[in-house]
């Protein structure tokens, strides 16, 4: 799952016919005006100011600021922007409208294993997580969509009345449609008010998590998800990601200082079964990668190379299990044209690295690698019929005086 900031979050909603907040998103105190000159509502209503980042309880942190005219946008913005939370810096902040309501309300669309499962409470805020076990659910099998008259009845059932219970069906219906069409994972809106001028539904904060691999289905996004790792993304992992939204398969890149052993796996399953297995014994990583699905050679290569720039490393790891359908000569050419690059730029120096794969073209990609010896590479290459535990082993032996 991948998430979504909310000024993003907001344009899916505007984008499926719900209503949401006035907002934009600066990065810098000297936006404001000229922004104001362009969207009058800014000098027409009171409104909020947040910290645009991927972080919990942003109220308790002081980085929401409520009842603002734009001298206070202003100076709200200069409080939050450039502040370390966390350890997470932050850079941008949204500017909301406020809408004056009475109640609260919850609505939400999860992924399950038989399909969704919509939620619906007549309460919000701070009240959801005290009564979690009140809140109305309401299944959609895969495939099939929901329904008005299921979605009538789970509105009466969490308490709504009257022309509420429309309202409500009529937004739930949109908010399914967002989740079924973008590929959504996980979508809540909390609070989901009335708004006391319209009567109209308006969704003023929400958590939203689409799958990260589905972008080449979606031509129309245009936004970056939030990092997973209570930090900005780098340059490097934002590169990476720009060529995985391009391609066929998969290229994945995160980095994490300080460690030892880099690491760049074949699929998911390697990545995780190499991590453990470099903790276990005793060893650092250096972060998290993988390539699968049978990317193009030029993708590897580009992620090659940042596994390559990872700074102190000693060792990096190659390979996986064996491939069903990943070329490995195709992907190791990628491989080892990263190499060539990264050796070139003096990357490489002091550097080991271990090799295990199996797969379609498997011995003319091995060999090739083993040829790298003779270019001068620190490298040893093994086939299906060595153990990927073996390879860990070998690697950590060789640093024993490293690990801690």
């Amino acid at each position: 799952m991948a998430k979504l900031l909310e000024g993003p979050a907001m344009g899916l909603f505007q984008k499926w016919g719900m209503r949401t907040p006035h907002h934009l998103v600066i990065s810098n105190v000297e936006q404001i005006d000229t922004l104001a000159s362009a969207n009058p509502w800014m000098k027409e209503c009171k409104m909020v100011a947040k910290a645009h980042e991927a972080l919990g309880g942003r109220f308790k942190l002081g980085l929401v600021k409520v009842g603002l005219d734009l001298a206070g946008v202003k100076k709200a913005s200069e409080e939050i922007l450039g502040r370390s939370v966390e350890g997470m810096k932050m850079t941008q902040v949204i500017i909301a409208e406020m809408i004056e309501h009475a109640e609260e309300y919850y609505l939400a669309v999860k992924s399950v294993r038989e399909g969704a499962e919509i939620l619906m409470a007549k309460f919000g805020g701070i009240e959801v997580e005290s009564n979690w076990d009140k809140i109305v659910r309401t299944s959609v099998t895969v495939g099939e969509k929901a329904t008005d008259a299921q979605l009538e009845d789970c509105a009466k059932r969490a308490g709504f009345t009257g022309p509420m219970i429309k309202k409500m069906t009529a937004f739930a219906q949109s908010l399914f449609a967002c989740y079924d069409s973008e590929d959504g994972q996980y979508i809540e809106i909390n609070p989901l008010v009335a708004d006391k001028k319209t009567g109209e539904l308006v969704a003023l904060d929400a958590v939203t998590m689409l799958d990260g691999d589905a972008r080449f289905r979606h031509q129309d996004w245009n936004f970056n998800f939030a990092a997973d790792f209570g930090r900005a993304y780098t340059p490097a992992e934002k590169e990476i990601m720009e060529i995985d939204s391009r391609v066929k398969g998969s290229v994945k890149f995160i980095e994490i200082p300080g460690g030892k052993v880099a690491l760049l796996p074949a699929g998911g399953g390697a990545s995780v079964f190499y991590s453990d297995a470099v903790v276990n014994l005793g060893g650092t990583i250096a972060n998290y990668a993988e390539y699968s699905g049978d990317p193009p050679g030029w993708a590897v290569e580009a992620l090659t190379e940042r596994v390559c720039a990872l700074p102190g490393i000693k060792h990096i790891i190659v390979g996986g299990a064996i491939a069903n359908f990943t070329d490995v000569k195709v992907t190791f050419q990628g491989i080892i044209a990263g190499f060539r690059k990264a050796k070139d730029a003096g990357k490489l120096n002091g550097v080991k690295i271990w090799v295990r794969r199996g797969g379609p073209n498997e011995a003319v990609g091995l060999a090739a690698m083993r040829e790298l010896k003779n270019e001068g590479f620190d490298i040893e290459v093994f086939d299906r019929y060595t153990p990927l535990t073996d390879i860990v082993n070998m690697a950590l032996n060789k640093q024993a005086g490293e690990r801690r």
